[in-house]
């Protein structure tokens, strides 16, 4: 084959290429534009077809009902190509009562988290690591030789009465109780170790959510993971707290910034139970209304409801909860973590002024589009703090739903 056919050959598999990609760039647009599954109110339920227009997609008339009263919607595309079936179900979402409100958070894990395993100094002078490879950062100790453990307090009073004796540790990994046997070395000081750092609560600043009639609340928009092990924290039981910003450190470029407060951690300052640690939140019964927390009762917005355009963030960064403007530049429908479902971004310059767009601790702030409750900032992004992730509200509600 000549060199002017070779090169054909090559631009005609070059251009086979480009059109693979641009097929899977297209229908990777396309799932993240068409949701998987949507809830609509039951007086609109026959609107479907219009909330979810697209000028390639084409639904067919027969659908597939199922026995909880909702149905699949397949749709085509080009009227052509199967694309996927839509689950529709019909359903109330309501109104809640949005906040924006700066709580304090204190959380007792369920068990004692291993955070890592040190060496230990011994007589004469030798480092041994008798933990490692043992036990795993992440792991959480439940009993210590058969004697429940609940907290590190009571894991000390065990290991003050370590004699050199093999200890049997039972710990929880990736949900399965295992049991583990430990050989205590004794340090330069003469006393027995096993050499692990551990942790059994964690504490901080986030904003509140909302709060439902039946005094449910939801707050963060995602989950506290330990700030050793990057794993979702486990957990036994919590409070959120009243709290005071004291200070802000400001965002910028590569540097993400804070909110700092003032948590009293006091029996009379305590306006909720923290039930529930999820990927999507932190969630629980909300105690009192009438403590110094604002709420405003607000209608739900289905997240097929949300457009790209003018939002607000409702947050309190000067010692009162305030509005200010955004607007929603990116949506997706399926992303693969629910809490990154769509781009807000600040517009508002007193806020752009005051934080530098979206800091820690603003985790949680309600996002407003059309007077609707449409979601909650969950992340900032490090290159631009004026912008983030922010989740829906139906997502957030489902994680209270029948409690």
């Amino acid at each position: 084959m000549n060199r002017r056919g070779r090169y054909r050959k090559f631009l005609f598999w070059c251009l086979g290429l480009d059109v693979l990609a641009m097929s899977w760039l297209g229908y990777r647009y396309m799932d993240r534009k068409v949701p998987d599954e949507i809830h609509v109110s039951e007086s609109s339920a026959h609107e479907v077809q219009e909330l979810l227009e697209h000028p390639l997609l084409e639904f067919e008339d027969a659908i597939t009902v199922s026995g909880e009263g909702s149905y699949l919607l397949p749709c085509r595309l080009l009227g052509m190509i199967p694309f996927k079936d839509i689950k529709v179900t019909p359903a109330e979402a309501g109104s809640v009562y949005v906040s924006g409100s700066t709580v304090g958070i204190y959380m007792e894990t369920e068990g004692v988290l291993i955070i890592d395993t040190g060496e230990i100094l011994c007589e004469g002078g030798t480092a041994r690591e008798p933990a490692k490879n043992i036990v795993r950062p992440g792991d959480y100790i439940v009993a210590f030789n058969e004697q429940k453990v609940s907290n590190k307090k009571e894991l000390m009073e065990d290991l003050e009465i370590l004699d050199g004796e093999d200890v049997i540790l039972d710990v929880i990994r990736n949900g399965e109780k295992i049991p583990v046997s430990l050989t205590p070395v004794k340090d330069a000081g003469g006393e027995y170790k096993l050499g692990i750092w551990v942790r059994d609560n964690t504490q901080g600043i986030g904003t509140l959510t909302f709060v439902d009639e039946k005094g449910r609340y939801g707050a963060l928009g995602h989950g506290i993971s330990d700030v050793d092990t990057g794993e979702l924290l486990h957990i036994s039981k919590g409070a959120l707290y009243q709290a005071e910003i004291l200070g802000i450190q400001k965002g910028k470029s590569g540097s993400p910034g804070e909110l700092s407060g003032l948590i009293r951690y006091e029996p009379g300052q305590i306006i909720g139970a923290v039930d529930t640690n999820s990927k999507n939140g932190i969630y629980g019964s909300f105690y009192d209304r009438r403590a110094g927390i604002p709420v405003k009762k607000t209608e739900v917005a289905y997240k097929q409801e949300l457009e790209v355009g003018s939002a607000s963030i409702l947050c309190c960064v000067d010692g009162s909860v305030k509005e200010y403007d955004a607007e929603i530049t990116r949506i997706d429908m399926n992303h693969e973590d629910t809490n990154k479902s769509f781009v807000i971004h600040v517009t508002d310059p007193e806020l752009l002024e005051i934080t530098g767009g979206i800091v820690q601790g603003m985790s949680g702030s309600p996002i407003l589009q059309k007077g609707k409750f449409a979601g909650a900032v969950t992340h900032v992004f490090v290159q631009d703090s004026t912008s983030g992730y922010g989740i829906f509200a139906e997502t957030m509600l489902e994680n209270i739903k029948n409690k």
